[in-house]
């Protein structure tokens, strides 16, 4: 099996619409993928229309979290989308987005880059707005050659130049939201160093013992020493390692199913949760 647990869409910020990202998955030879978009369930019902046979749709959001100043996201796996204090959440965090990409464009602007909120709104169009589309609209604008190279300190990269605070859940109650709706999670890329701060081992280990379910090891922003750190933490602290993509179509150069979890991990994790279940696709409108 070929499981890939972390892929984006148009919801968020991904460039593939939800029914285009599980054909697409399809196409590239998985079994299994996860729509994982930022803050948002918007995406599955599309998804799950055109989910084609062979393909089985695993549920879920990346949530927004802060710890001691460092941000971090969660990922979220096959929780109930109706439970009322975690859908609370998630649209708090969703309402804070477009004030704050707001912010960054005044802030761009005070550096003299003539990026506009219109342009930035067309970018996102019906999907959660966030940095990747700021970002964007600087590639447009020629200020940098990539998405990724806006996520540094000149430009979007926590603390840089143009960055702007949004709302973000504490983590340990993002464990206890996710929780009580069923679900299961993961610490999305913690070794990510290149995208600022990361959390520190110490307070992977306080979020274990509150209830984290794993951590992603194989993901593009960790080396291979990076890896093997987090898989030795990972079975000091008896959290579950996964490998995922972070797909987001064209707005990065991963490949779907470029990372993969292991097929014991997955049943796992389907095994932990009581929220929602897996989708089996049935050919797909």
């Amino acid at each position: 099996m070929r499981i890939d647990l972390h892929c984006h869409s148009t919801a968020s910020d991904g460039t593939d619409t939800p029914a285009e990202l599980v054909r697409n998955a399809a196409a590239a030879g998985l079994d299994v993928v996860a729509l994982t978009d930022h803050d948002t369930t918007r995406g599955y019902a599309e998804a799950v229309a055109a989910l084609p046979r062979g393909l089985t749709l695993v549920t879920g959001a990346e949530l927004s979290c802060r710890i001691d100043g460092v941000s971090m996201h969660m990922l979220a796996y096959l929780f109930d989308p109706e439970e009322p204090a975690l859908f609370a959440e998630r649209e708090l965090v969703r309402d804070d987005r477009v004030p704050r990409a707001r912010g960054m464009v005044a802030k761009l602007n005070e550096l003299g880059v003539p990026v506009t909120w219109e342009q930035v709104a067309r970018i996102a169009g019906e999907g959660s707005v966030g940095r990747p589309h700021v970002a964007t609209a600087l590639v447009e604008l020629g200020v940098v050659p990539t998405v990724s190279d806006a996520f540094t300190e000149d430009w979007l990269a926590d603390g840089g130049r143009a960055y702007v605070e949004k709302h973000e859940t504490d983590p340990f109650e993002a464990i206890r939201l996710v929780k009580g709706a069923g679900g299961v999670t993961v610490f999305a890329h913690p070794g990510a160093s290149k995208r600022g701060r990361t959390v520190p081992e110490s307070a992977i280990a306080e979020l274990a013992a509150a209830g984290l379910d794993g951590i992603e090891v194989d993901h593009m922003d960790h080396d291979a020493e990076t890896r093997v750190r987090l898989r030795g933490l990972a079975t000091d602290l008896g959290l579950l390692t996964t490998g995922s993509s972070d797909y987001h179509g064209s707005r990065k150069t991963v490949l779907l199913g470029e990372y993969t979890t292991d097929p014991e991990v997955y049943g796992e994790i389907t095994r932990r949760a009581t929220g929602a279940f897996p989708v089996p696709g049935t050919g797909g409108a």
